[in-house]
This record gives structure tokens, C-alpha cells and sequence, in this order.
């Protein structure tokens, strides 16, 4: 009888272990195909023009680093004088240096390729953080990385071109999509692109279109007197009534460039292909981008990592009834939302956990006590606790470009984060978002303060969220609703005085940036106090509860059930 009671405890203790570890880690390690880069995790969605709610296009990115260089600038337009060149540089998108060496871009400069190209006549103002995300045009980008086959890659010094100058160049001469794609494409062809970047994708927007736009190295024996192009690229743009996603994987299939106004692509498109031994006409196989230069094993069911494709078009298309056993690869590239999305459904579903799905990180106990989904990681779902910062971008038509653009930019986590508008027109950014590290707390930094309610969320995560969610009630969905005034003003202002428009603009945005930043402050030390030795100090009426917290039914009858173990 004793040792049948022994075995039974043994047996609760395994099924309770099993609860706990029941995220299984297909692929664990693994990095995606295997490709240098594929481990990143910086997640894009864009939505077409009709797809939106107000006729917006809508583009994200979320910067999922976790040790990056975080700053942000503003890059005033200027006028240039003739014979003027532009100087190249190389540009890591991971590498920052200690604050007290300077700030990443003035010491960037250090590092100049030896390239200089001819200046313009004008350069457009743009802001830009890892990349350049949006211009005074209305020119907007999000990225992710998406690796590609090893022999293709090119760390060698070689290429003048990576991805973050290719994108700041851009901002500084394009004014559509269309434009970006194809001077970022002749650019990376000439000088040849690579370094420390791999495979790349960018969301490529302006007022009427998006397209990805996915780039890639041609091998580390490339040379420019070759005469041959020194990157391999390919643009698909999403219908205006559809919506994408780029979670780290390529998404380009199969291409038709006798559509233009669907398809852009480098003159080595397929060539390069044929030559290299990834595809042989002969096969009697279509040519598609993605399986010849980045092909991805797996589906969400059989390798966690991959659970963003599905999770994301399983919210915006519900009816399309994907299972999450679907080869990556076969998902389409772009697909109707059942539902046209609000520039907040499309925050929301950067916040997204996938929570109610399969893959929720606080399914069973692995949320811990206080339903924590930043515990469980097996599953690489959209919002993630490393973030460091998250952008959505829109742009507008039936709005002068100044106006019309706006991107909205959150520090940090983005489920303790709060978005805050920045006006394409904007003649300067706050500050405090030039400064800051990961290793050093500097409490003049923007950043840093989303970080402080981060950290005190984590502590008892369910109850401190509520206090996160009513601060961004307040400041985040406050200026959602604000924006209609402001653009109204705005309007009124710039038909008369482009100039004072902008002034206009700059302050309604930095005001607002400084009441959130100051508010998220306050929030911290608010956490920090209200939740003190797990109890609830009530801050307004000087008093505490020393019940215990709330937990969870299903967390309590394990405590049960282990507690009779041990007993």
C-alpha cells in the first residue's frame, strides 16, 4: 500500500512537472533554417491602404535586439551645394558604445567605408533609430531580418552597402515606395551590400502603397570591378486591401516581372540562381525567392519559433481557418483581414501574447502566480519581453505629407510600453531619446523609464498590468483620440504657413512625449510603493490590505496538490 501511494505521488509530481515543462521546444537552438541571422526576432506587419480603417497604410517593427543601440535622431532636411558628395559608412545594427566614448552617431563616422557617392541638391528631414523609419514625405520602412543561404553571405569589408545606410540614403532622396526600392536596389548593386548584415526585408510604405522589399549578399568573392551586381533583391507589394506579415522569414514566392506594378527585382534575379546551383530550369519547378534563397523549415506546431506566422494571420483572418501545422513556407503571402484594422487593432496586435491559442505562455501554471507570459519563451510569438522599441507607421493621402505621416513609437516591452505620435513634418525629436544604454541606468534617458515599469511589473505581473493598462488608457489612447484635432489644426495652419505648421506639429509632440515619459516615471515609483511586500498600498487613501494576492485557481490547486506530497 505504501509503495502504491509512493508511485502515485510520483505520478501527480510528474504530471505536474509535465504542466510545468509542457511548452516542448521543437527545435530549441535552432537557429530558424539554420541561416547566419535567423535567430533574430524583429517582427513586421503592414497593412494595405484598403485594408485600413481610415485608407491609412500601416507598417511595424518591432526592434527585438535586447542589447542594442536604442537612440533615436532627427535629421533635418538641408540643401546641398553642387559637386557635394555623400560620405558612406558602415553601420552595425547591433553595436553601441559606452556613453562616456560618445553617442553611436558621431562615433559611426569613425568607421567611413571609403565610399562617397554624389549629393542632392536636397535631402528630406527623416527620423531614424536602428534605420531610417519615416521621412518628411511620407516615406516609411519597418524591418526584419531573414537570413539567407551561407554561401551567399559577405562579411568581408568589400560591400559599402548594409542596410541601415541603405535605409537612411532613402529617407534622405525618395519620396515613394517605388523610389526607395529601387535606389536602395541600385545602390546595394554598385557598391555591393553585406558586412555584418545578411538577409534582409523591409516594409517599404508611402500614402498608397507597401511592398517588401527583401535584399540579400551574393558571396564573399564579389568585387566591384567584377561588373557584376554586389546584392540580389526582390519586391512584392501587398494589395491595397490586404494585409502581411515578415516574422524573421522571407516572404517572397513566386514572381512575375511582367507585373511592375506587383514586382521589382535585380537583373540577377534568377541568373544568380542558375549559376550558384539553387534552381535548374530543367526541374520543371516554379522559381520561387524565398524556397531558392532562404528556405525555412517547419510550422508553428513543429518548431515553436514559427508560431508568428500563424498566430498572425489566425487573428487578422480567422475565417481562413490556417492550422498551426502549415508548412511556413506554404502560408500566403498576403490575405484579406476579415475585418479592416484600426491603426490600435494594429498596436494590439504588436502587444499580441497569444493568449486563448495554444501557445499562450501562461497556459496551465507556466504563468507562475501572477499569470506572467514573460516566464514561458519556448513559443516566438510577437510581443516579446527583449524589445527595444516598437514602431507603427502611417501614412495618409488625403493629408499634405508633413501632416500625413505619423509614427508612433514605443520604448521597450510593448506590453508595459505606451505609443507616442511623432509627426512626419516634426523639426525635432525630444532629447532624452539620444541617450541612454542598456548598462548604464540614466534616469535622462526616455528609455529607461519604460524600462522601470517594466521591471516592477515583472514582480506580480496580473495585478501591477492593470494599474500599465490605465496609464495607457490615458496617454496612449488620448492621443489616439486627439490626432483628428491636431491634424485639423495643423491643416488650417499649413495652407498658410508650411513653417509654422511644423512648429506647430514639433511641439504638440514633444509636449506629449514629455508628460508620457514623466507619467511612466511616476508610474514606476507608483508600482514600486502600491505592490511593496506583496501587499496592496492604496497611495490615495494612506492605506494597505495585507490579504493575500489573488491567484489563480489552477495555480492554487497545484500548491494543493504539492503541498500533499510533501506532507
Amino acid at each position: 500500500m505504501k509503495k502504491i501511494t509512493i508511485l502515485s505521488g510520483l505520478t501527480v509530481l510528474l504530471f505536474l512537472l509535465l504542466l510545468i515543462f509542457s511548452a516542448r521546444q521543437p527545435g530549441a537552438g535552432d537557429l530558424s533554417n539554420g541561416y547566419p541571422g535567423s535567430d533574430d526576432k524583429c517582427t513586421v506587419i503592414m497593412v494595405g491602404k484598403r485594408a485600413s480603417v481610415d485608407g491609412s497604410t500601416i507598417t511595424t517593427h518591432t526592434a527585438d535586439c535586447g542589447l542594442c543601440d536604442w537612440t533615436w535622431r532627427y535629421v533635418p532636411a538641408a540643401d546641398h551645394k553642387p559637386g557635394e558628395t555623400r560620405r558612406i559608412f558602415r553601420i552595425s545594427q547591433t553595436k553601441s558604445w559606452p556613453p562616456d566614448q560618445g553617442r553611436k552617431w558621431d562615433l559611426i563616422k569613425n568607421d567611413f567605408t571609403g565610399v562617397e557617392i554624389p549629393e542632392i541638391s536636397h535631402t528630406f528631414g527623416y527620423m531614424h533609430g536602428v534605420f531610417g523609419y519615416m521621412n518628411d514625405q511620407q516615406l516609411a520602412m519597418g524591418e526584419s531580418t531573414i537570413g539567407n543561404r551561407p554561401k551567399m553571405s559577405n562579411p568581408t569589408a568589400t560591400p559599402a552597402m548594409n542596410l541601415t545606410m541603405l535605409t537612411m540614403l532613402a529617407m534622405e532622396r525618395c519620396r515613394t515606395a517605388r523610389e526607395a526600392i529601387k535606389l536602395m536596389g541600385s545602390l546595394a548593386e554598385k557598391y555591393g551590400y553585406g558586412g555584418e548584415d545578411e538577409g534582409e526585408m523591409l516594409a517599404v510604405a508611402d500614402p498608397e502603397e507597401v511592398w517588401v522589399f527583401e535584399i540579400m549578399p551574393v558571396g564573399p568573392l564579389w568585387n566591384q570591378k567584377s561588373g557584376k551586381p554586389g546584392a540580389i533583391w526582390c519586391a512584392q507589394r501587398v494589395p491595397d486591401d490586404e494585409v502581411s506579415i515578415c516574422p524573421n522569414e522571407s516572404r517572397i514566392g513566386e514572381i512575375d516581372l511582367d507585373q511592375p506594378d506587383f514586382f521589382m527585382a535585380s537583373p540577377n534575379v534568377i541568373s544568380y540562381a542558375v549559376d550558384n546551383g539553387l534552381w535548374h530550369p530543367e526541374s520543371g519547378q516554379p522559381f520561387s525567392w524565398k524556397k531558392t534563397y532562404s528556405p525555412a523549415a517547419g510550422s508553428a506546431a513543429s518548431n515553436w519559433r514559427r508560431a508568428r506566422m500563424w498566430r498572425f494571420f489566425d487573428l487578422i483572418s480567422p475565417s481562413l481557418k490556417f492550422t498551426p501545422s502549415l508548412p511556413n513556407m506554404d502560408f500566403p503571402f498576403s490575405v484579406k483581414p476579415d475585418r479592416k484594422l484600426s491603426v490600435k487593432d494594429v498596436m494590439n496586435l504588436c502587444r499580441d501574447k497569444g493568449y486563448g491559442s495554444f501557445f499562450d505562455p501562461t497556459r496551465g501554471i507556466r504563468g507562475g502566480p501572477y499569470n506572467n507570459p514573460n516566464y514561458e519563451t519556448s513559443a516566438r510569438l510577437i510581443s516579446v519581453k527583449q524589445a527595444e522599441y516598437t514602431t507603427v507607421t502611417q501614412c495618409r493621402n488625403w493629408l499634405p505629407a508633413p501632416v500625413g505621416g505619423i509614427v508612433w513609437l514605443a520604448w521597450g516591452a510593448q506590453d508595459t510600453s505606451c505609443f507616442m505620435p511623432f509627426y512626419a513634418g516634426l523639426k525635432a525629436l525630444p532629447g532624452s531619446f539620444s541617450l541612454g544604454d542598456h548598462f548604464v541606468l540614466n534616469r535622462e534617458a526616455a528609455r529607461w523609464a519604460f524600462d522601470y515599469v517594466d521591471f516592477h511589473t515583472q514582480v506580480c505581473y496580473s495585478p501591477a498590468l492593470k494599474e500599465v493598462k490605465k496609464a495607457q488608457s490615458t496617454w496612449e489612447d488620448g492621443a489616439l483620440k486627439q490626432i483628428s484635432e491636431i491634424d485639423q489644426k495643423a491643416l488650417e495652419i499649413y495652407k498658410k504657413n508650411p513653417g509654422q505648421a511644423a512648429d506647430f506639429l514639433t511641439a504638440f509632440c514633444l509636449n506629449n512625449a514629455e508628460q508620457v515619459v514623466k507619467a511612466w516615471w511616476q508610474l514606476g515609483d507608483e508600482l514600486l510603493v502600491k505592490f511593496d511586500h506583496f501587499g496592496y498600498y492604496d497611495l490615495e487613501r494612506r492605506t494597505v490590505e495585507r490579504k493575500p494576492m489573488e491567484f489563480p485557481a489552477r495555480w492554487k490547486k497545484a500548491v494543493r496538490i504539492i503541498d500533499a506530497l510533501l506532507d
